[in-house]
C-alpha cells in the first residue's frame, strides 16, 4: 500500500474535506459537500483490505487483530477525552451527548441513536461503526479462497442492503444503511487492481473529473438523493481514476500529501475537538467573525496533525513492536515447557 501514493492523496483530500465540512456546519456555511469525504474514506477502506491481504494467505483473526490496534486505541483515547471535556464544559459541545449508556456504547461501536443514526460521544466516530462490521464481514470471507471472496464480501454488503428495505427499527436499520455498498465499490476496484487492469491516463483522469462534477451536481441539484448515490458513486469513480492514472502515469510522491494522508485518521477523529478549543481561544483573542472559518480549518489541521506526531504514530509502532515480540514470547514459552517435560 505504502507504493500507492494516490490512496493517501486522497485520504488527505478527504480529512480536509470533513474538516472543512464541519467548519462550515458551525458557521452555516454552504460547504456541505465537504461531508463526502467519508465517503471516500469508506471506498478507500474497501479498497485498502482487497489489496492488502490479495495473494497471500491471511488468517483472520490476525487480520482483526491488526485492525483493532490500528483503530480502536486512539478512538478511545479521543472519546475518553471528549467525554472529559462534555463533562467539564457542557455549554461548548453543543450537539453531543454524554451519558454511561453512550459512552460504554461508544467504546464497543454500539453508541445511542438519534433520528435512528449512530450517535457516538465522538459524533464523527459513527463512520467507525460501519468500518467495524466492516471488518468483521471481511475477517469471515478470508475463511474462503480468493476466487469466492469477492463474491462473498459484495453479496453479504448487498443482503445487508436488501434488510434495509424491510423497514427496520433500531440498529438494525442504521446498520443496513445503503452506504455499506461503498465499502463493496472499494472492494471490486482493489481487484480490478490486483488483476493488473490498465486504463489509459486520459480515461482514468475523465473519471477523476467526472466524479469530481457529480459530487457538485447531486449536492446542487437533489440534495435529498440517497447518499450512496450523492456522495458514493462520484466518490467510486474518483477512487478508481485515481489508481489507475497513477499506474498509467506514476510519478514521484509528494511529501506534504503523504504526511497528510498518514495524519488522516487522527485528523479525522481529534479535528471536532480541536476546533471547539479553537474556537474558544479565537473568541477570546477577539478574532473577526470573518477571519475565524479559514483559521479554525488550519488551527485544527495543524493541531490534529502535531497529534498524530505525538499520539497515534508512537502508539501504533509501541503495538505493532509488541505484536511482533508475541510469537517469539509464545515460542520460547513452548522451548521452556518442553525442556521442564
Amino acid at each position: 500500500m505504502g507504493e500507492i501514493h494516490s490512496i493517501q492523496y486522497l485520504r488527505a483530500f478527504a480529512a480536509v474535506a470533513v474538516v472543512c465540512f464541519h467548519v462550515s456546519e458551525q458557521f452555516n456555511g454552504p460547504f456541505a459537500v465537504g461531508a463526502a469525504g467519508v465517503d471516500i474514506f469508506f471506498v478507500i477502506s474497501g479498497f485498502i483490505m482487497w489489496v492488502t491481504t490479495a495473494r497471500r494467505p491471511t488468517d483472520p483473526r490476525q487480520f482483526m487483530w491488526r485492525r483493532i490496534v490500528r483503530i480502536v486505541p486512539l478512538y478511545w483515547i479521543v472519546t475518553l477525552v471528549t467525554a472529559a471535556g462534555i463533562f467539564l464544559k457542557p455549554q461548548f459541545f453543543y450537539g453531543h451527548e454524554l451519558s454511561w449508556d453512550n459512552l460504554i456504547g461508544s467504546l464497543f461501536f454500539l453508541p445511542v441513536l438519534q433520528n435512528g443514526s449512530l450517535h457516538p460521544v465522538v459524533i464523527q466516530g459513527w463512520t467507525l461503526c460501519y468500518e467495524m462490521m466492516f471488518y468483521i464481514i471481511f475477517a469471515l470471507a478470508l475463511l474462503l479462497d480468493e476466487k469466492r471472496r469477492l463474491a462473498a464480501t459484495v453479496g453479504a454488503l448487498l443482503a445487508i442492503v436488501v434488510l434495509h428495505l424491510f423497514w427496520l427499527r433500531g440498529y438494525a436499520s442504521a446498520f443496513t444503511s445503503p452506504i455499506v455498498l461503498e465499502f463493496g465499490a472499494g472492494v471490486v476496484i482493489g481487484r480490478l487492481w490486483m488483476k493488473d487492469i490498465r486504463l489509459q491516463l486520459i480515461l482514468a483522469l475523465s473519471l477523476i473529473g467526472g466524479g469530481v462534477i457529480l459530487l457538485g451536481l447531486a449536492q446542487a441539484l437533489d440534495p435529498e438523493m440517497p447518499r450512496v448515490l450523492r456522495w458514493g458513486v462520484p466518490a467510486t469513480l474518483i477512487l478508481g481514476g485515481a489508481v489507475f492514472a497513477e499506474r498509467a502515469r506514476p510519478s514521484k510522491p509528494w511529501a506534504w500529501l503523504q504526511f497528510v494522508g498518514e495524519a488522516s485518521y487522527s485528523i479525522y477523529l481529534w479535528h471536532v475537538l480541536v476546533a471547539i478549543i479553537m474556537t474558544g481561544v479565537l473568541l477570546r483573542l477577539g478574532v473577526p467573525s470573518g477571519w475565524r472559518p479559514v483559521l479554525l480549518v488550519m488551527l485544527s489541521l495543524a493541531a490534529s496533525a502535531l497529534l498524530y506526531l505525538a499520539i497515534e504514530k508512537p502508539l501504533i509502532r509501541l503495538l505493532n513492536r509488541a505484536r511482533r515480540k508475541e510469537p517469539a514470547i509464545r515460542h520460547a514459552a513452548v522451548q521452556l515447557g518442553a525442556a521442564v517435560e
